[in-house]
């Protein structure tokens, strides 16, 4: 799929570096701990044809090395992205929203800290997530 139109049609949308161990494993803990009602989460690889239109569309660059969140054409990166994540999510998840107030530099300290060392603690993948199949039409592309 890669007709940007009806692909922005899906948001919100997560890109997710689809070969890293860790943020396979957020994707299918998110699925598992998503809200009830509201508006659904879709997601692709940053390293796919979509993940790429989608960059492209947003004129994101393409060395970035983040998760990304498309939420009403606005773009969320890093802790931004994941802080509003937890809205999607069930429980006392959205109260983590409220760190929004510290300033993006200083919350990013800790995301780039875990985002540089995730291959090294979690791993690297060739393969897709394992995805269930009342799932899988929530995936632009596999």
């Amino acid at each position: 799929m890669t007709d940007i139109n009806e692909i922005l049609k899906k948001q919100p949308i997560l890109l997710i570096d689809g070969d890293c161990v860790l943020c396979n494993n957020s994707v299918n803990y998110l699925l598992q701990h998503e809200k009830e009602g509201g508006p659904k989460l879709h997601f692709t690889a940053v390293q796919s044809a979509t993940g790429q239109a989608i960059m492209e569309y947003f004129e994101i660059p393409k060395d970035i090395e983040t998760m990304i969140l498309i939420k009403n054409y606005s773009v969320h990166i890093k802790s931004c992205a994941a802080l509003r994540l937890t809205l999607y999510m069930k429980g006392l998840w959205p109260i983590l929203v409220a760190f929004v107030v510290i300033p993006p530099p200083l919350r990013n300290l800790v995301y780039d800290y875990i985002a540089k060392r995730r291959y090294k603690k979690h791993g690297k993948t060739n393969n897709c997530a394992m995805i269930e199949p009342k799932f899988r039409s929530r995936f632009l592309e596999i």
